[in-house]
C-alpha cells in the first residue's frame, strides 16, 4: 500500500473509532420524548392567541420576495417597503413568524458581531456603533409602533472565570473605551452588587445592551408590515429557487415570480441548495424557569441586569425576563446537538441536556437551585467553521441576497441584515463597505459523512468548541 492509501486508511479508522466513542457519550436512547406544549419557548408562550395566516395560493409576482419570517425576514421586509414603498413585496415562512431561531433563542440583545477577528480601530468602532444603532432601532420600532413586546435594557456581563482573562478583559476596556466605546470593568465585587455569580473574577459591562422577546417582537410586526404594503403568506415553504433575471420559487400551491429575493433563513438555507458547506445547524437547547418576584430574584442574587455570559468555550448565557423568568442555556456539550446530514427539525428529548444545564445554572447562581422550570425548547442556528457571518449578494444577475451565519449573535445581527441588505439593494452601501461581514467567505465546512464525525471528534471528545474572540 502507497503512503497515500496507509494515511487515508489511518484516517479513515481514527474516524471510525472517534464515531464508536462518541456514541457511548451521546443521549441515551431511552429519553422520553417532548410533548409540542414543552417545545414551546417562553417567548412563544406570551403570544397565545397568534395564529399563522393563511399559505400562498395560485401565482403572484413581487420585486423582492423574501424566503423566511424570523428577524432577518421582517427586519428586511420593514425596511425594504419603507424605502420602496411603491415596490411590491412578498413575505413567505414556511410555518409561522418566529417560529424559528427568532423565537427560540437565549433572548440576550447583544452588541459586536461573532467571530470577525481582529479589526483595526475605525473597524472596530463601526461594527459596535453599527448594532448599537441596530439595539437603538429596535427600541425605537417597538416605541413608534406600540407594539406589546417584552424587553428590558438595562446592560449585560461578559464574566470571566479565569484571572488571567479578567486582566485581559480589563485591558481590552481601557483600549475600547479609547475609541469612544462605553464599556465597562467591574471586578468580582462589583459585578455582585448586579449579579451574584460564584466562580468569577470579573466582568465586562455593556449597559447598552439588554433582552428581548423575539416571538412578540416578530409577530407584533405582521400588521405592521401588512399596513405597509408587505403580502405575508405563512404555512408557504418554498420548494424549488428557480434562478435567473426573473427568479421563480415553487410552492407546495403556488409559484411566486421575483425580481429579486432574499434568503432568510439561516440555518434552513441550505435545505434551499444555498451555502450548503458554509455552515452546519446546530441545535441549541434553552430552558426557562417559573416566574418569580423581583424580591425572590434578590434574595437569589440577581440585583437588576438583563444578563450575563462567560468566557468558557461551551458558553453559558442567562438573562431575566421583565416577568421574571430566569433563561438559560449552553454550559456542556448537551446544550446543544448536531443531527447527521444537517437535518433541522430536533425530535430528540432534551431532559438530560436540561439537567446539566442545570447543574451549571446553580453553580453560577446557587440561589436559583430551587426553582422550577416551565419551559424547555430547541432552536436551530447556523453555525460558520470561524463563527462568522455573512450579507451579501451573489447570483448570475446578482439578485440573490442572503443574510446568515450569525453563530448565536443573531437577536441584533439578524436585525442588523435588514437594513443592511436594502442599502446593498439600493446601491447606498456606503457605511458598510470594508466591514468584515459583508460578502464575507465561508470556510468550507465538509459535508457527510466528515461534517459529523468532524463534530463529534472536537466536541464530545475533547469537550471544547472552537471560539473566537467577536471584537
Amino acid at each position: 500500500m502507497s503512503g497515500a492509501g496507509k494515511l487515508i486508511d489511518t484516517v479513515e479508522q481514527g474516524l471510525l473509532r472517534a464515531a464508536r466513542m462518541a456514541a457511548r457519550f451521546s443521549y441515551p436512547l431511552s429519553w422520553e420524548k417532548l410533548e409540542i406544549d414543552e417545545n414551546r419557548s417562553v417567548w412563544a408562550s406570551y403570544t397565545p392567541d397568534y395564529v399563522a395566516g393563511a399559505g400562498l395560493q395560485g401565482e403572484t409576482t413581487a420585486d423582492l420576495a423574501i424566503i423566511g419570517g424570523g428577524y432577518t425576514g421582517t427586519s428586511t421586509a420593514y425596511h425594504f417597503s419603507r424605502r420602496f414603498p411603491e415596490k411590491r413585496v412578498v413575505l413567505l415562512e414556511a410555518k409561522s413568524l418566529a417560529n424559528g431561531a427568532s423565537g427560540r433563542n437565549g433572548g440576550m440583545m447583544l452588541n459586536w458581531v461573532y467571530g470577525v477577528g481582529p479589526m483595526s480601530p475605525e473597524v472596530t468602532q463601526r461594527v459596535y456603533g453599527a448594532t448599537y444603532e441596530t439595539i437603538d432601532w429596535i427600541e425605537a420600532v417597538i416605541r413608534e409602533h406600540k407594539l406589546d413586546v417584552s424587553y428590558r435594557r438595562d446592560g449585560c456581563f461578559e464574566v470571566f472565570t479565569d484571572a488571567q482573562r479578567a486582566e485581559a478583559a480589563e485591558e481590552e476596556v481601557q483600549y475600547l473605551q479609547g475609541l469612544g466605546i462605553g464599556v465597562e470593568f467591574w471586578d468580582k465585587t462589583a459585578v455582585s452588587q448586579k449579579i451574584n455569580l460564584q466562580g468569577i473574577h470579573g466582568g465586562l459591562f455593556d449597559p447598552s445592551e439588554g433582552q428581548l422577546n423575539g416571538a412578540q417582537f416578530v409577530r407584533g410586526l405582521r400588521p405592521v408590515l401588512q399596513a405597509q404594503g408587505v403580502e405575508i403568506y405563512e404555512n408557504t415553504p418554498v420548494l424549488k429557487v428557480e434562478e435567473g433575471s426573473t427568479i421563480t420559487l415553487t410552492t407546495p400551491n403556488g409559484t411566486v415570480r421575483a425580481k429579486a429575493i432574499v434568503l432568510a433563513t439561516n440555518g434552513y438555507t441550505g435545505k434551499l441548495g444555498y451555502f450548503r458547506k458554509a455552515y452546519f445547524p446546530l441545535h441549541s437547547h434553552v430552558f426557562a424557569t417559573a416566574p418569580q418576584g423581583d424580591g425572590v430574584w434578590e434574595q437569589a442574587g440577581w440585583r437588576g441586569t438583563a444578563g450575563f455570559s462567560d468566557d468558557l468555550n461551551r458558553i453559558s448565557y442567562a438573562t431575566l425576563t421583565r416577568e421574571g423568568h430566569l433563561v438559560f442555556g449552553g454550559g456542556s456539550n448537551r446544550s446543544y446537538g448536531y443531527l447527521f446530514n444537517n437535518k433541522t427539525a430536533y425530535h430528540g428529548g432534551i431532559e438530560t441536556a436540561v439537567n446539566d444545564m442545570h447543574k451549571t445554572l446553580s453553580a453560577y447562581l446557587p440561589g436559583s437551585s430551587s426553582f422550577p422550570i416551565a419551559h424547555r425548547w430547541t432552536g436551530t442556528l447556523a453555525i460558520s467553521l470561524r463563527r462568522n457571518c455573512s450579507m451579501g449578494v451573489r447570483g448570475e444577475h446578482r439578485n440573490v441576497y442572503y443574510a446568515l451565519g450569525y453563530s448565536g449573535h443573531g437577536v441584533v445581527a439578524a436585525n442588523l441584515a435588514g437594513r443592511v441588505l436594502t442599502d446593498l439593494y439600493s446601491g447606498a452601501d456606503e457605511p458598510w463597505r470594508g466591514l468584515p461581514f459583508i460578502q464575507a467567505d465561508f470556510s468550507p465546512i465538509p459535508l457527510e459523512p466528515f461534517r459529523w464525525m468532524g463534530y463529534q471528534m472536537f466536541t464530545r471528545l475533547t469537550g471544547r468548541s472552537p471560539r473566537e474572540a467577536h471584537r
